[in-house]
């Protein structure tokens, strides 16, 4: 079950050993935790570790990322042990889950900031303030997951969050609400086409340049 399946030496390269233990301590201690579902356990390359890793599609090199409400890692983990270069904080409010991402961390040797903490909170905001990149998996509604993120991200900075089945549903109902939180309009986007069977479906935000309209039409004037 925790045997790499095809694919993941493409997706995770150097850091194909790290991704066979991660599923390895996940298909050992994630039902237990309450992290994944018994059902997700035969299916954990595919739908959890291989789907997170290749959003990495879709951020830049070196880029700061917060993984917003990381709970079993996901997708931080996957991102950072195949993208290496980026510098990734998983935030995460639940004690038991920073317990599981402190430990995971460090039993995979990975340079991973772990904080605990909600999105929202104040001291959260100006501790990771001008992230490149906000993730998000499963976290909310993208209404209130673009009030929770776009605070986080420097101007021009991107949110990616992960939806699947729902994204279409979520942007065609929530795209008024993300751009009175300063988003731009949501578009969606495949991640790992070419190399996965379960591509990843991410509904992108860019933060918008505050004021740049109105800069523009008082200059016209």
């Amino acid at each position: 079950m925790a045997e790499a399946v095809p694919g993941a030496e493409d997706v995770f390269g150097p850091g194909l050993a790290r991704a066979v233990r991660y599923a390895e301590l996940l298909a050992e201690h994630g039902v237990e935790r309450g992290l994944i579902g018994p059902r997700e356990v035969d299916r954990l390359w595919d739908r959890h570790l291989l789907n997170s890793a290749v959003i990495g599609e879709l951020v830049p090199r070196d880029a700061r990322v917060v993984d917003l409400g990381s709970g079993a890692g996901l997708p931080g983990v996957p991102l950072a042990i195949a993208a290496p270069d980026l510098e990734i904080t998983l935030l995460e409010p639940m004690a038991r889950r920073v317990e599981w991402l402190e430990y995971v961390v460090a039993t995979l040797g990975l340079a991973v900031t772990v904080v605990r903490g909600r999105a929202e909170e104040p001291a959260v905001r100006r501790q990771l303030a001008d992230a490149d990149v906000v993730v998000a998996r499963a976290v909310a509604p993208l209404a209130k997951l673009t009030e929770w993120a776009l605070p986080l991200l420097r101007t021009g900075g991107t949110l990616l969050a992960m939806k699947g089945a729902s994204a279409v549903d979520e942007v065609t109902r929530d795209r008024d609400a993300v751009a009175r939180a300063g988003g731009t309009e949501p578009r969606i986007e495949s991640c790992g086409v070419k190399v996965v069977t379960d591509p990843a479906t991410v509904v992108v935000v860019d933060k918008k340049v505050v004021g740049h309209r109105d800069r523009r039409i008082r200059k016209d004037r």
